[in-house]
């Protein structure tokens, strides 16, 4: 019985979007052992020495969506062309310092962030091996050879791996929310849930750089992010 609400745990997890994971170089524990964690386990036939664990860690601050208070935002609309995940980005950060792109310096912005990325994973073997988490995240899906295929394209979706990587490049604080009528019971909540956090450190600055303030996104259903202000 443990077992299968554990497992029901991990499969809401992923649903919703929050699960993580990595690799790891030995066996972890049992998915029904109570820890921080939970982890699944395959074993790859005949090699018991790189095993792959799919790890699903804890959602933002602990615990499930369910459980977070919700905040209240207006959201500003992004164009849904393949670029919503940099262009939402490109205009908080810009928002941030109070300055208002045009259209087309958003897409450009958006795009220069996608390429980014690229350069970081797919040119660069060395600063590639800095994103471990971003590479496991990908190599989850498909190859890193076809994933470097598609991120050429403009109208590219990005996500978490790409996330992972531009709160770092960009030293910038990031919150993603889902909408509070999308995940609770009955459709009902005008609010966002935080499910997400990337580049927590950058909130309080440090000797090198000042406080960056929060670039917020929040994520629909629809595969689709806008920016929440």
């Amino acid at each position: 019985m443990a077992d299968k609400l554990c497992n029901e745990n991990i499969l809401e997890q992923i649903r919703h979007g929050i699960a993580k994971f990595e690799l790891v170089s030995s066996p972890v524990s049992s998915i029904s052992t109570p820890s921080v964690s939970q982890t699944l386990s395959t074993a790859f036939p005949g090699d018991n020495t790189s095993r792959f664990f799919a790890r699903i860690g804890p959602s933002l601050g602990g615990g499930s969506p369910a459980t977070k208070k919700a905040e209240h935002f207006s959201v500003h609309k992004v164009t849904g062309d393949g670029r919503c995940l940099f262009r939402a980005l490109v205009k908080g950060m810009a928002f941030n310092k109070g300055v208002a792109l045009s259209p087309r310096e958003e897409r450009d912005d958006a795009d220069d962030l996608r390429l980014a990325v690229k350069e970081v994973l797919c040119d660069s073997s060395k600063e590639r091996q800095q994103y471990e988490e971003a590479l496991v995240a990908i190599t989850v899906e498909e190859s890193l050879k076809r994933y470097c295929q598609r991120i050429q394209r403009p109208d590219f979706w990005g996500g978490e791996s790409e996330l992972l990587v531009l709160s770092r490049l960009c030293s910038q604080p990031i919150i993603v929310y889902i909408p509070e009528h999308e995940h609770r019971k009955g459709g009902w909540g005008s609010g966002f849930i935080p499910i997400a956090e990337y580049g927590a450190e950058f909130r309080k600055g440090s000797r090198k750089g000042k406080p960056r303030k929060v670039v917020r996104l929040v994520y629909s259903g629809r595969n689709h992010y806008d920016l929440l202000v």
